[in-house]
C-alpha cells in the first residue's frame, strides 16, 4: 500500500471558477464537479487542511463554482484570489497558505489540467514538495494538451492520480471509522455517475 497519510497531506484546488470549469472538454464538467465536491468532503472527514486559490475571479466576474463553499466555509473565506498570476506558486499568498497547513504532500486539482494545474504541480515539486495531481478532479479542452501536460507532469515526479485511487489510498482501511466514511463517499459518487448527473443545479 502507498506511504501516503492523510497526516502529512494538504488538499490544494485550482481555479474551480465556473467559466474556468466550462473549459473542461475532456470530460463533462459535471464530472470534474462531483469528484472536486468528494476530494473536499474527504479531506473533511480525514481532517486534510484545503488552499484553495482562484484567478481574476472579481474581474472577470468568474465565480467559485457552487457546492464547495457549504462544505468548508473557511477554505472559501480564506481562498487566495489571484489578480493575473498564471502559476499559483508565482503568489506569496498562496505559496504563504501552503506553507501554513506544515504538510508537505500536496492533493492537487486544478481547472484546466493543461494550464493552472500543471504550472503549480512542477513549481510545489521544484521546491520540495511530494505532489499528486488528481486529474480527474478537472480536465483539458483538447485530449492532446491534456496528455501532454500528463507527460511532463509523469516526468517531473509529479504522481498521477484520480478521485477514487486517492481516497483509497488514504482510507488504508475500510474497516476503521474514517474508512467506512470514505467508501460512504466513494459508493455515494458512483452512484451518482452511474445515474448520471444533476450537479449543474
Amino acid at each position: 500500500m502507498s506511504n501516503l497519510k492523510a497526516q502529512d497531506s494538504a488538499l490544494i484546488l485550482i481555479d474551480h471558477q465556473i467559466i474556468s470549469m466550462g473549459f473542461i472538454k475532456t470530460q463533462s464538467p459535471d464530472v470534474a464537479k462531483m469528484n472536486s465536491i468528494t476530494l473536499v468532503k474527504a479531506a473533511k472527514v480525514l481532517g486534510i487542511p484545503n488552499v484553495w486559490t482562484s484567478s481574476t475571479e472579481d474581474d472577470n466576474q468568474d465565480w467559485w463554482m457552487p457546492g464547495l463553499e457549504e462544505i468548508n466555509p473557511e477554505a472559501y473565506a480564506n481562498r487566495v484570489k489571484r489578480t493575473g498570476i498564471i502559476d499559483s506558486w508565482d503568489d506569496p499568498d498562496f505559496v504563504r497558505a501552503v506553507e501554513a497547513t506544515g504538510r508537505r504532500t500536496l492533493l492537487m486539482a486544478g481547472t484546466t489540467n493543461d494550464g493552472c494545474l500543471i504550472y503549480t504541480a512542477l513549481s510545489a515539486k521544484r521546491a520540495g514538495y511530494e505532489v499528486y495531481a488528481v486529474l480527474d478532479a478537472g480536465g483539458s479542452v483538447f485530449q492532446i494538451s491534456d496528455n501532454a501536460a500528463q507527460l511532463r507532469m509523469m516526468q517531473a515526479g509529479v504522481l498521477l492520480t484520480t478521485t477514487a485511487a486517492i481516497l483509497g489510498e488514504l482510507a488504508k482501511d475500510w474497516a476503521t471509522p474514517h474508512g467506512a466514511q470514505i467508501r460512504q463517499l466513494l459508493a455515494e459518487n458512483l452512484t451518482t455517475a452511474i445515474g448520471g448527473f444533476g450537479l449543474s443545479k
